[in-house]
């Protein structure tokens, strides 16, 4: 009988410290800006409300819209980015206001002839709420967007929220830092094409380095989100946009953007978009595929109908700013005779780039490597300015 006493007595021990460690123990569990209500909900308690949203807007199962709803906050409208409010319109298709038949609101576009919000716009807001997934690229358009509602909010005098999201390529900050004369929606600020931040970052940096009008006076709030890393890996529950169906795409991206102002198909029009490369006149590879017409990624794709000889990098480690596959593509353009029709749209390749510089270099014959020195030193610096407005432990 003792023994047994003394060994029932050593087990709850051991079951006490073990609920002791647990208890101690820290939550890792990663939660987006959107899932930490009691962060935000009191700010817009008894406030007229607009949303900066699209399909990627979801806390707890639901859509952001819908959550707000059911916590009695007064949404009074949605501004709608690229893509669209449910984010099932191709690339560059002009988004038109509507009324969302699931709760009645208007739909307002800011993507199209309007890109900045306008007063009548915002006449009667009080706060405006951002959340949109972000993919880490300058060139993807929900940053120029956010830059456009900051401004808005700063010259009207209405507070801006930001409920902030991980960055899936956050752990690169690569590429060239975009020169000034080469500002347009596709990049609008002096930062890297990887610039390894995230948006509630960049908005704390864009207020901080005074890039949109009257910055001092943005009532900017962002919640961000906990026990992340910039260098974690995180695969997005919901597709960004249409042609970004999958985590593959997504890292792939960066490097293979820079292909729409050329003459090589990167996969628009099938499967598998920014997953391959190809072209019908200069084979890139063994992998054939042909684009064809798809209503709400790729209405009028690239080389339709055409079949391509390429490169499959859907099983590819091709991470953060790769710039062989564009070298590599040039060079057989360049070997077939037809490096002059390589790049379709200079003006448009310098705007993704952000110079003109890479385009230049890559027509000089410049190695990847002669390449790469060029943009180092303003790599240093902006890793340098942004210090200020980062929100998560950083990986240098």
């Amino acid at each position: 009988m003792k023994r047994w006493l003394t060994l029932l007595v050593a087990a709850l021990a051991l079951t006490a410290c073990a609920d002791q460690s647990q208890q101690s123990a820290p939550n890792t569990q990663l939660t987006v800006g959107a899932e930490q209500a009691e962060r935000y909900l009191p700010q817009l308690a008894d406030k007229n409300v607009a949303l900066v949203v699209n399909q990627t807007s979801r806390a707890h199962d639901q859509h952001l819209v819908d959550y707000l709803l059911a916590q009695n906050i007064h949404v009074t409208k949605v501004l709608a980015p690229e893509h669209g409010f449910r984010g099932d319109a191709g690339a560059g298709e002009t988004i038109d206001d509507a009324i969302d038949p699931s709760t009645g609101l208007p739909i307002l576009s800011i993507y199209g002839k309007t890109k900045k919000p306008t007063a009548e716009m915002l006449a009667d807001i009080d706060t405006i709420v951002f959340d949109i997934q972000d993919v880490g690229a300058r060139f993807y358009t929900y940053i120029s967007t956010m830059h456009y509602v900051m401004e808005a909010a700063a010259e009207q005098g209405i507070e801006m929220l930001v409920l902030d999201r991980p960055n899936p390529n956050g752990a690169f900050v690569d590429g060239p830092v975009l020169e000034k004369q080469f500002q347009s929606f596709v990049g609008m600020h002096e930062i890297p094409l990887l610039h390894g931040m995230t948006v509630g970052e960049l908005a704390q940096m864009i207020k901080g380095e005074g890039w949109i009008n009257e910055a001092p006076a943005l009532d900017l709030t962002v919640v961000p989100v906990t026990n992340y890393r910039r260098d974690m890996a995180y695969d997005l529950p919901v597709a960004p946009s249409p042609n970004l169906p999958n985590a593959q795409a997504i890292q792939l991206y960066p490097s293979l953007c820079l292909f729409e102002p050329t003459a090589v198909s990167i996969g628009r029009g099938t499967d598998f978009p920014f997953q391959v490369l190809g072209h019908h006149q200069v084979a890139l590879g063994d992998f054939q595929f042909s684009p064809r017409s798809m209503p709400n990624s790729a209405p009028n794709p690239k080389l339709e109908g055409e079949s391509l000889q390429g490169r499959d990098l859907r099983n590819s480690q091709i991470q953060g700013f790769d710039l062989k596959p564009l070298l590599q593509a040039y060079q057989a353009f360049k070997a077939a005779g037809q490096a002059d029709d390589f790049f379709t749209s200079p003006d448009f390749m310098d705007k993704l780039s952000g110079t003109d510089k890479l385009r230049k270099a890559i027509i000089a014959g410049e190695s990847e490597a002669e390449i790469r020195a060029s943009w180092q030193a303003d790599l240093a610096q902006f890793k340098q300015q942004r210090q200020p407005y980062l929100l998560y432990p950083d990986n240098d």
